[in-house]
């Protein structure tokens, strides 16, 4: 099978690029030929089944999309990958192409007879929007303009456009899934596959536990906003009120947000680390992982935190793979009493959490990104065949 695999950004960043880099090594690593539309590898090295066409380079150096402007440079890059695509189709079995830059493509694809699918990292952005309203409002502090996922009918429309000429959209969760559903999309064109984790990044811990003197720890990985709810899980943490616990938060902060925290950040028990550079050695130091977001796709850092044995608290919202009270334990949306319940059955059950740490190692494998591209794979074949 050939792919041909858009992705309007630099390849070498974290983020959707890990993702999107993660996913065509795993497809490399089945067999596939992927031609590769990029805006820039960066320092990276790609292996012999990936040929990259960079659309964003000038001498071999990274061109910034601010350098003509960011919505223009996803236009440009969509219009080389069109240009391509429409003299070299009769080569290419599936597209697969990532948001804001995309939508000259799938039209191309379709009109040429090749199944385009549509990434969506992210539920709909209809959702996303929406469910960001509401974790601002409930945190009292308004996301600023420029965030991700503030209200903007542009990008709304843009988005739109391109899950319309898509062929099917990919999605990664249930959750995704439903929320499409919920917005009328319909079923029969959604394909759900998954992410994964990288194994080598993330090794399982070692339980040294000197005469249970560490205490419980918890922890928060994400961006510091209302919408991954880090203000759920401070009042969470405070209602627990669990002796002999720490909480320790990984990830800047968002000032004004961090401002209306202040009582919270300040309790004995909680850290503020700033940007962590390990946040393997982090997650394995850990006995559970706080997540308690109000809009995901599907978060990398819950199979992180799983594959190293830390435990996912999650909400209903982000996105978690797997089976709740198994491998991982699900609250609702925004609900800081039912988070606070787990963090204190955990806290007071070592067993428990002993139990539910070694099923989240135990399948450290399928929490992979090779069975992710499998997945991926499998996809690309029900594409084909619905085509």
């Amino acid at each position: 099978m050939r792919i041909l695999y858009s992705f309007p950004h630099s390849l070498d960043r974290p983020g959707i690029a890990l993702t999107a880099r993660q996913q065509i090594l795993g497809l490399v690593r089945l067999g596939v030929e992927v031609d590769l539309f990029v805006t820039s590898v960066g320092s990276l090295s790609l292996p012999p089944g990936v040929r990259v066409h960079t659309t964003m380079s000038l001498g071999g150096a990274r061109l910034p999309h601010r350098a003509i402007g960011v919505q223009r440079a996803y236009d440009y890059h969509d219009a080389v990958v069109a240009h391509w695509l429409k003299r070299n189709s009769a080569g290419v079995d599936v597209v697969h192409a990532w948001p804001r830059g995309s939508l000259r493509t799938l039209r191309a694809a379709r009109a040429a007879g090749i199944p385009a699918l549509r990434e969506s990292p992210n539920p709909h952005t209809a959702s996303v929007i929406r469910q960001s309203e509401r974790a601002a409002a409930d945190a009292g502090v308004p996301l600023p303009p420029e965030h991700s996922h503030a209200s903007n009918t542009a990008v709304l429309a843009k988005e739109r456009s391109e899950y319309a000429a898509a062929s099917a959209v990919l999605v990664p969760s249930d959750y995704a899934r439903d929320e499409f559903l919920a917005e009328g999309f319909p079923a029969g064109s959604l394909l759900q596959h998954r992410y994964g984790c990288d194994l080598s990044d993330f090794p399982s811990r070692v339980r040294a536990d000197a005469g249970g003197e560490r205490p419980f720890r918890a922890v928060f990985v994400g961006r510091g906003d209302p919408t991954k709810g880090l203000h759920v899980a401070l009042q969470a943490w405070r209602i627990a009120d669990l002796p002999h616990a720490e909480l320790l938060i990984a990830g800047a902060l968002q000032p004004d947000y961090a401002a209306t925290l202040t009582d919270l950040l300040s309790l004995p028990s909680v850290t503020t680390l700033g940007f962590v550079t390990d946040v393997a050695a982090l997650l394995r130091s850990a006995d559970v992982l706080l997540l308690p977001t109000w809009t995901e796709g599907s978060a990398l850092v819950i199979f992180e935190a799983a594959a190293s044995g830390c435990v996912p608290l999650v909400s209903t919202a982000a996105g978690a793979l797997g089976t709740d009270g198994h491998d991982y334990l699900e609250h609702p949306i925004g609900d800081r009493v039912a988070l606070a319940a787990q963090l204190v059955q955990l806290a007071g059950d070592p067993a428990l959490l002993e139990r539910l740490s070694a099923q989240s190692t135990a399948r450290r494998e399928f929490l992979s990104w090779d069975r992710a591209g499998e997945v991926l794979l499998e996809r690309y074949g029900d594409a084909a065949r619905l085509s």
